[in-house]
């Protein structure tokens, strides 16, 4: 079977977003970064990009590599018709739990976009505290040009935080790591206790209720 052209790739991944596009309706595409560290903030990205140029190479944060993420943020960002960042940072998350903290970012991404939009393509969340109708896809960042756009401009904006926090805090590699479980991050924790960047409602298994 004959491998998709880039081109083939992007028609399919813009199938959800042409619907729109076809009425002359600019919907926003909008995703996350640092649901599951066990250090930093949660990070979401709200994002509108027209149906012209479309970018090559976007896709599912998860699917694309560091460098080229990098690469694409900026891109993303200058062709964009808007973009907005919301953070939620380890103390809310403690205080309130990483679900409601996860829409708090998604609401406040779509606020810093300072821009109408009636439409949002999300990945796999919904009743989120905006003016706009929700349009909430499983996997969403798989299958919208506008959600993998989103998931890679919030993984930048968060990656480029921890990697700098990295110096801030260096026995826990944060730039490595970037805050997830890794074995590493683990043992670190243990034998350093955490910073002042841990979810202490993460660490509770870890070190047996006493963070």
């Amino acid at each position: 079977m004959a491998r998709r052209s880039e081109r083939e790739r992007l028609q399919e991944l813009t199938r959800m977003e042409r619907k729109f596009w076809e009425k002359e309706i600019f919907p926003a595409g909008m995703d996350e970064a640092g649901r599951g560290p066990l250090a930093g903030p949660v990070v979401a990205a709200c994002v509108i990009l027209p149906p012209a140029p479309l970018i090559e190479s976007v896709n599912d944060s998860k699917k694309v590599s560091e460098r080229r993420r990098e690469m694409l943020a900026p891109i993303i960002r200058e062709t964009a018709l808007a973009v907005g960042i919301g953070w939620v940072d380890e103390r809310e998350i403690d205080r309130r739990n990483i679900l409601e903290a996860t829409k708090t970012a998604f609401a406040r991404a779509y606020e810093a976009m300072d821009s109408p939009c009636a439409h949002v393509l999300v990945d796999a969340m919904s009743g989120l505290a905006i003016p706009a109708e929700q349009h909430a896809l499983i996997h969403g960042d798989a299958l919208s040009y506008l959600i993998a756009a989103a998931s890679i401009v919030a993984k930048v904006e968060r990656d480029g935080y921890m990697r700098r926090m990295d110096e801030a805090y260096p026995h826990y590699g944060f730039a490595k790591n970037k805050g997830y479980g890794t074995a590493e991050h683990i043992a670190a924790i243990r034998k350093y206790g955490p910073c002042p960047l841990h979810r202490r409602s993460f660490l509770k298994n870890i070190l047996g209720g006493g963070a």
